[in-house]
């Protein structure tokens, strides 16, 4: 009986893992030694987003000249367009300016302009400046389409609308539901693409400090890859959860042994 309960505990403590609440909880204060939560101190602060090639602008051209506003806007008119931009109709990606290969959208009239690199905001100066020779007076509607960020592995598989210009990485996570008790907080990757190539930059989303790190803010066309955490057979995450194993491993073991054994 004693060599059965030993190989039972042996088993029991083989497939259990703990997960404790180290691990699970966000805004922990960076700490050195065991479980290290790090800190991101050097890095840099947020930033607006910066146009890459092949992204899809919607620009929008105001003037009082209606007929010379029409050649730029080239849709329906401005309320039909502001109802598909509301319902984020894919018929938007009809009326989109493409970043070229060049870093330029072609636009009527004035031809390639040169707008890789600029944030939102400078390429609507940008384009009102290079117009007013047209349109002395214009206002110009500059957004960025197809704004969506990814989040694969740990059951919160999935792609997400970036309802907001600024999206922290706290606000991705309540978007996609939390991540589950098996992911690693501790080893969060996100991958990017930047002007230099893709990157990928691993986060502990533990750490209370991450708030200055570079990718605290994701970006359009992030992807979020969740690591799972070292979990094996049994799950345990607190202390009844163990003593409910514990019992439940017991009570079938001596079940098992009652059947096998014959007794007198």
């Amino acid at each position: 009986m004693r060599k059965l309960i030993n190989i039972l505990l042996f088993f029991l403590l083989f497939f259990t893992s703990c997960v404790t609440t180290r691990e699970l909880y966000y805004l922990q204060s960076p700490q050195k030694g065991i479980n290290t939560i790090p800190s991101y101190k050097d890095s840099i602060p947020y930033q607006d987003y910066r146009i890459k090639v092949e992204d899809r602008l919607f620009i929008q051209v105001y003037s009082t000249d209606e007929k010379t506003s029409t050649l730029f806007n080239g849709g329906p008119s401005s309320g039909g367009m502001n109802m598909m931009l509301s319902s984020n109709s894919e018929n938007i990606d009809l009326f989109a300016y493409i970043v070229s290969e060049k870093g330029t959208i072609h636009l009527p009239i004035l031809g390639d302009l040169y707008v890789l690199g600029k944030t939102i905001r400078e390429t609507k100066y940008f384009i009102e400046e290079s117009l007013k020779e047209i349109l002395p007076f214009n206002s110009v509607d500059v957004r960025l389409l197809g704004r969506y960020f990814s989040i694969i592995g740990g059951g919160s598989s999935g792609r997400f609308p970036m309802v907001k210009e600024k999206i922290n990485i706290f606000q991705a996570i309540a978007m996609s539901g939390d991540f589950g008790f098996y992911v690693n907080r501790s080893k969060v990757r996100i991958i990017r693409l930047t002007p230099k190539g893709t990157v990928i930059k691993m986060l502990d989303i533990r750490s209370a400090d991450i708030i200055h790190s570079e990718y605290y803010y994701i970006e359009p066309n992030d992807v979020i890859y969740l690591e799972p955490l070292n979990a094996q057979f049994f799950g345990v995450t607190n202390v009844w959860t163990f003593l409910s194993t514990v019992i439940t491993t017991f009570s079938f073991g001596l079940l098992v042994y009652k059947i096998i054994v014959p007794t007198n």
